[in-house]
């Protein structure tokens, strides 16, 4: 596999790479890692994945840094949350050191697709986990497969880190109070799509979601996780239906460490009107400052003229130069992929 890429015109999309790494999970326990070159995988026709939605994946990132080295970032975070979803919806729950193993494997194997320094571009990486095993009934698979497959990719926007509008709609929920939201399982962004593409038909970036009981509270932003700046406060909001974002986790850390506050809480609509700053914040784009929420079922526009603000522009620039090596990593949240 030859192909030229345009490194610094990249799209946030699936690439061909030359290998990808796999391992089963049969008769109770997690087999030998395989390498594979191909992009298919056999599945059983009663497979639980195509089934009853027993399925799971992660996203994160490694870096080319000026130095030529290779920085992943926060691995041990996506190793955490893929437990915690393959618990949620009882699957196999694979060990730390089996993710570490294949996912800096997947990287060495696929070295030559790490975009260089300064293109703007990094390499994908998607841990993938399903039920293989056959089900007629509802129940567990007792067998499982996790893929690791990587791809290069360039912003989640094409315009990088610009202003992007939101759109509030009470016609859709993503996850009920009590179900899936808090896990990155698949049937959580099923059901948002339909609501994406409202918002994306009538110009909007995404869809910022309200609480599904009382549509009273902030939720997820589209596939990410909703802040705002307001008194040197950073303020997020706290959910059980939300995902745990490692991008907003460190966010937090970073905004403490200006000598920020910072709120995790319940995050009523009306508060909108008060932020000095807003945005969505996830692996995919890291952050994305957000200019006008459109509330669809009164048609009020909350504004942030600013946007990009100043803080927003200062944690994004913090947290990137970190991922590429080009900042001091003093909380160790970067590994040397040798």
């Amino acid at each position: 596999m030859n192909q030229i890429i345009d490194w610094k015109n990249l799209p946030f999309g699936y690439q061909p790479t030359d290998y990808n790494v796999r391992c089963y999970f049969k008769n109770g326990a997690w087999g030998k890692i395989e390498i594979s070159s191909s992009e298919y995988v056999p599945v059983h026709i009663a497979a639980t994945g195509l089934h009853y939605g027993q399925e799971a994946f992660e996203g994160l990132k490694a870096f080319r840094g000026k130095d030529g080295k290779i920085r992943l970032f926060r691995w041990e975070e996506n190793a955490k949350r893929m437990q915690m979803s393959a618990e949620g919806i009882l699957m196999a729950v694979p060990p730390t050191e089996l993710f570490k193993e294949m996912t800096f494997q997947a990287i060495k194997l696929n070295e030559r697709f790490v975009p260089p320094y300064g293109t703007g571009a990094s390499l994908y990486i998607r841990p993938v986990l399903f039920g293989t095993g056959a089900q007629v009934g509802v129940k567990p698979a007792s067998e499982y497969l996790l893929i690791i497959f990587v791809s290069p990719v360039g912003p989640y926007f094409k315009l990088g880190f610009s202003p992007v509008s939101m759109l509030i709609t009470r016609d859709y929920d993503r996850a009920a109070p009590l179900g899936t939201g808090k896990y990155k399982v698949g049937g959580n962004y099923a059901a948002s799509l339909a609501s994406m593409k409202k918002a994306h038909d009538e110009g909007y970036a995404n869809v910022l979601f309200l609480d599904a009981k009382e549509k009273k509270y902030i939720d997820e932003c589209g596939p990410a996780n909703f802040f705002a700046i307001k008194n040197n406060t950073y303020i997020t909001p706290k959910s059980d239906s939300i995902l745990p974002s490692i991008t907003n986790m460190s966010l937090e850390v970073l905004a403490q460490d200006m000598g920020m506050r910072t709120e995790r809480r319940a995050v009523l609509l009306e508060e909108l009107a008060s932020f000095d700053e807003a945005g969505a914040c996830g692996t995919a784009a890291v952050i994305s400052p957000i200019d006008r929420i459109t509330d669809d079922s009164t048609g009020k526009d909350y504004l942030f003229k600013n946007a990009p603000g100043p803080v927003s522009t200062k944690l994004y620039n913090a947290l990137t130069e970190i991922q590429n090596g080009d900042r001091p990593d003093k909380f160790g949240w970067v590994s040397i992929v040798e």
